[in-house]
C-alpha cells in the first residue's frame, strides 16, 4: 500500500510502498476514504524537516534538552549515532481521517466490516491507504455525513476540547487569535453555544471566513478594529475567554489576550505560539491561563488510546473519543459547516506535490483533503457506488410555431388553481393588462373558484378541467395547485396542445419530470415557464449587467433565512407534497444558475432542517445554497453574494444591491413591497404566447434546474454527491 512519509534529516517528503498493516485485536483496519492535512501542525513539522541542523535545534529546544541528557548518560558517539538513526530515517504525516472498516480485531464489537468511521491519532490516523486504528481512536459516522467531512473529526476534537477549556456560558463574548483551520472551528463551536465571537488574524480572507461562519467582527490583531468590536460587545469590560490559536515566533497573541480580557478573563493555549506571559498584564487581572490538550482526556495514555481501556463517563464526561463523536454530531446536525474550510481536495496520488505546493505558498489553504482512489465521497459500504440523476434528454418533433398575433388580439388564459399564491403573487398582475383575458379558473370546489371568479373577473369558473383543456381558444393554462398535481397537469396540458405557466415545482420525483419531458417530445409542444420569477426581478438583473462579463470561475453563496413554518401548513405533508426543498428549492438553484450563465453539473447537499446545497458548474464555479429554518424572524430572509474576477455583486433581500469593482455601485434602497420579478416573468410569458417568440426560459435549463433540486434527496440519503448526466 502508499503512505506518506518524510526524512526528517533531508526534508525528503515521499509516497511511499509499504506493507499493510495487521488487524491487531481492540481496533479496526480501516481504508481510507479521505485524510486531511492540518495546514497549521503538518506544514510546521514539513518547514522543520527542511531547515539545517542548526534551525532544527532552534526549533525544538525541548529535543536539545533530551540530547543533552543523553550526552551526559551514554558519551557523545552514542549520542550522536542514536540521534542521526532516528533522523535518517522515515516518520508518517496525518493524524485524521475518515475510511471504511476492511477488518475487525478481537474485542471490538461496535462496529463490522463496511461502517464508516472516523479516525484520530499521528500514529494510527495517517495518510496511507490502510491503518489499524484502536477503539478509542475511532468513531463511527453518522448516516448522512459525508466521509470528507467526517475526514475532520480529529481537528474538530482538538478544537471542541480547547472550547471545553475555556468553560463557555451563554451570551458571553470570546476573542479567537488566529483563525486557521482550528480557529475557524472555534469560531463555529462558540457561535453554537451561544458565545458571541470576535477574531483576530493578519489575513482579511481568513477573517472574511470566519465572519460569515459566526463571527460577530473579525480584523487584523494590529489594528484598532478589535479591539473596537469587543469595547462595543463588552461595555468596554473585556472578553471572558480568549482563545490562542495561533502559531508562529510572535508574543502578540498573549499580549492581545492579555490587554482584551476582563478581569479575571480565562486564556486558553490550543495552537502552539510563543507564550511570554507579560507578568503585569496577567497578575493585575488575575488572568486564568489554560491549556487544552489535544483531543481530550485519555490523549498520551497508553492504556487508553492502545489498550482501549476507558475513563469511567461519571467521572470523565468527555474523553477523547467521546469528543471526536459529539463533534461528527455537530456536523451531521449542521452545527459546525466544514464545507466552507475545504479549500482543496487533491489525489492521494499527488500528496508529494501537494506538500510542496503549500510549503512553497503556491497553494493558499485553510484545509486540504487527499481523496484515496475509489473512496470519492463514497457511502457508508464498501460497495457503494455514486448517485447519477439523469436530466431526460427530449428528442422533439417541433410542431407547428405558433403564429404571431395581432397586437389587438388578446391572449386567454386558464387558471387550474386559485389559492394564496395565484391569488396574492399572480392574479393581481394579470388582472386588467392589456392584451390579456382571463377566461376560466378551474378549482376542485365552486366556492374558491366563484370567488376567484368574482374577485378577479374571469369570464368562467367550473370544476371540469377536461372543459378547459378541450377549449380551443384558450391559449395557455396556468398551473398553480398543490405540488403533488404539478406534473401531471402539466404533461395533460401540454398534450392539449396549450402554453403552460407551472409555478414552482415541475415535479417532485425523477419520474415526474421524465413524464413531463415525455409529453413535451410527444406533442411537440415545448412552450412551458416554470414560476422562477427572480430572475426577473429588476434590481438583480441590473446588478448583474453591471456587475458584467467575468473570464474565471466563480463563487456565489446564497441564505436563505426559510424561517420555521406555521402549525398545519401542507408544506409539512411531506409524504404527498414533497419536502420544503423540493417545493421552492428551485428558485434559489434557477437564480444561481442564471447568475453563473449555466447548468449545474453535481449536486452535493448536508443537513437536515437546516440544509447547505453546493451546486458545481462547468467552468469551475460553486454556488452554496444554506437553506435555513433555525434563523432569526427578524433578518432578512435572501441575502446572495457572488465574487468573481475581483468584483463583487452582494443582493440584499430584493431591497437593496451592489457592485464592488473598481467604482462601487449601490442601488436605490426600494420600498418594503420588494419585487421578486412575478411581474416582468407574468410579462415576458405572456408576450412569447402573443408572438410566438421563444419562452422566456429554454427548457433545458428548466429540467436542469429541477433535476438539481431533486438530486438534493438524493445526495441527503446517500451523503455524496449527484452527478447530474446529460446537464448541459
Amino acid at each position: 500500500m502508499k503512505q506518506v512519509v518524510q526524512n526528517y534529516k533531508s526534508g525528503e517528503l515521499a509516497l511511499l510502498d509499504v506493507p499493510v498493516p495487521g488487524c491487531k485485536p481492540g481496533g479496526v483496519l480501516v481504508r481510507t476514504a479521505y485524510s486531511l492535512i492540518s495546514t497549521g501542525t503538518e506544514l510546521m513539522k514539513v518547514s522543520e524537516a527542511g531547515m539545517s541542523m542548526l534551525g532544527k535545534a532552534r526549533s525544538r529546544p525541548d529535543q536539545v534538552a533530551k540530547v543533552v541528557q543523553s550526552v551526559a548518560v551514554n558519551g557523545v558517539p552514542a549520542t550522536y549515532r542514536k540521534v542521526m538513526g532516528k533522523l535518517d530515517s522515515y516518520t508518517p504525516l496525518g493524524y485524521s481521517l475518515c475510511g471504511v472498516v476492511e477488518q475487525v480485531g478481537d474485542g471490538v464489537d461496535d462496529v463490522k466490516v463496511g461502517d464508516l468511521v472516523a479516525c484520530a491519532g499521528n500514529e494510527h490516523a495517517l495518510h496511507a491507504e490502510l491503518n489499524w486504528v484502536p477503539k478509542n481512536l475511532y468513531a463511527p459516522v453518522p448516516d448522512g455525513l459525508a466521509p470528507r467531512h467526517a475526514a475532520f473529526g480529529t481537528v474538530g476534537s482538538i478544537a471542541l476540547q480547547g472550547v471545553r477549556q475555556g468553560e463557555s456560558r451563554l451570551g458571553e463574548v470570546a476573542l479567537v487569535i488566529g483563525l486557521g483551520l482550528i480557529g475557524q472551528l472555534v469560531v463555529q463551536l462558540l457561535a453554537a453555544s451561544g458565545v458571541r465571537v470576535v477574531g483576530a488574524d493578519p489575513d482579511p480572507a481568513r477573517c472574511e471566513l470566519a465572519e460569515r461562519l459566526g463571527a460577530v467582527a473579525c480584523g487584523d490583531p494590529g489594528s484598532a478594529a478589535v479591539e473596537s468590536a469587543v469595547v462595543d460587545l463588552t461595555d468596554g469590560h473585556g472578553v471572558d475567554q480568549v482563545y490562542l490559536a495561533a502559531g508562529g515566533g510572535s508574543n502578540q497573541p498573549v499580549e492581545l489576550a492579555a490587554r482584551l480580557s476582563r478581569d479575571r478573563g480565562r486564556v486558553v493555549d490550543i495552537g502552539k505560539c510563543r507564550l511570554d506571559l507579560p507578568w503585569n498584564a496577567y497578575y493585575e487581572k488575575e488572568l486564568d491561563v489554560r491549556f487544552s490538550r489535544s483531543y481530550g482526556p485519555g490523549r498520551y495514555d497508553p492504556e487508553y488510546e492502545l489498550d482501549g481501556r476507558d475513563y469511567p463517563i461519571g467521572y470523565v464526561r468527555w474523553t477523547e473519543r467521546r469528543n471526536l463523536a459529539c463533534f461528527l454530531d455537530l456536523v451531521a446536525r449542521g452545527r459546525v459547516d466544514v464545507e466552507p474550510l475545504v479549500s482543496h481536495v487533491a489525489d492521494f496520488a499527488d500528496a508529494v506535490e501537494t506538500y510542496r505546493r503549500l510549503k512553497e505558498g503556491e497553494l493558499k489553504a485553510v484545509a486540504v483533503l487527499f481523496e484515496y482512489a475509489g473512496h470519492a465521497d463514497a457511502r457508508h459500504t464498501a460497495e457503494s457506488t455514486p448517485t447519477t440523476v439523469t436530466i431526460p434528454a427530449v428528442h422533439m418533433t417541433p410542431a407547428q410555431k405558433p403564429a404571431p398575433r395581432s397586437a389587438d388580439t388578446s391572449v386567454r388564459l386558464a387558471f387550474v388553481g386559485a389559492g394564496n399564491y395565484a391569488t396574492s403573487m399572480l392574479l393581481p398582475h394579470l388582472t386588467g393588462r392589456d392584451g390579456v383575458e382571463l377566461s376560466t379558473v378551474v378549482t376542485t370546489t365552486a366556492l374558491s373558484a366563484a370567488n376567484a371568479q368574482r374577485k378577479f373577473g374571469f369570464a368562467e369558473a367550473t370544476t371540469d378541467l377536461d372543459a378547459v383543456l378541450g377549449d380551443k381558444a384558450i391559449d395557455a393554462v396556468f398551473v398553480v395547485t398543490r405540488h403533488s398535481s404539478h406534473a401531471d397537469l402539466t404533461r395533460r396540458a401540454l398534450l392539449a396542445g396549450k402554453a403552460v405557466f407551472v409555478e414552482k415545482p415541475l415535479a417532485l420525483t425523477e419520474d415526474e419530470l421524465a413524464g413531463v419531458l415525455s409529453a413535451v417530445e410527444e406533442s411537440g409542444n415545448d412552450r412551458i415557464q416554470v414560476g422562477f420569477n427572480r430572475r426577473f426581478a429588476p434590481l438583480l438583473r441590473e446588478a448583474k449587467e453591471r456587475f458584467g462579463a467575468r473570464s474565471g470561475p466563480a463563487s456565489l453563496r446564497y441564505l436563505v433565512n426559510a424561517g420555521q413554518l406555521t402549525q398545519g401548513s401542507w408544506y409539512l405533508r411531506q409524504g404527498t407534497e414533497g419536502s420544503r426543498f423540493a417545493g421552492e428549492g428551485g428558485h434559489f438553484v434557477d437564480t444561481a444558475s442564471w447568475l453563473l450563465d449555466a447548468d449545474p453539473t453535481s449536486v452535493y447537499a448536508i443537513g437536515g432542517d437546516d440544509l447547505q446545497v453546493v451546486l458545481s458548474y462547468p467552468d469551475g464555479s460553486t454556488a452554496t445554497i444554506s437553506y435555513v429554518t433555525s434563523g432569526a424572524a427578524g433578518f432578512p430572509k435572501e441575502t446572495l453574494d457572488l465574487v468573481a474576477d475581483g468584483k463583487v455583486l452582494r443582493l440584499d433581500d430584493f431591497v437593496r444591491a451592489s457592485v464592488y469593482d473598481r467604482k462601487r455601485w449601490v442601488s436605490s434602497r426600494l420600498p418594503k413591497a420588494r419585487d421578486k420579478g412575478q411581474n416582468a416573468q407574468l410579462a415576458a410569458f405572456v408576450k412569447a404566447v402573443r408572438t410566438g417568440g421563444p419562452m422566456p426560459v429554454p427548457l433545458d435549463s428548466l429540467a436542469a434546474t429541477t433535476a438539481a433540486t431533486l438530486a438534493v434527496r438524493a445526495s441527503l440519503a446517500d451523503g455524496m454527491p449527484v452527478t447530474l448526466a446529460g446537464a448541459r
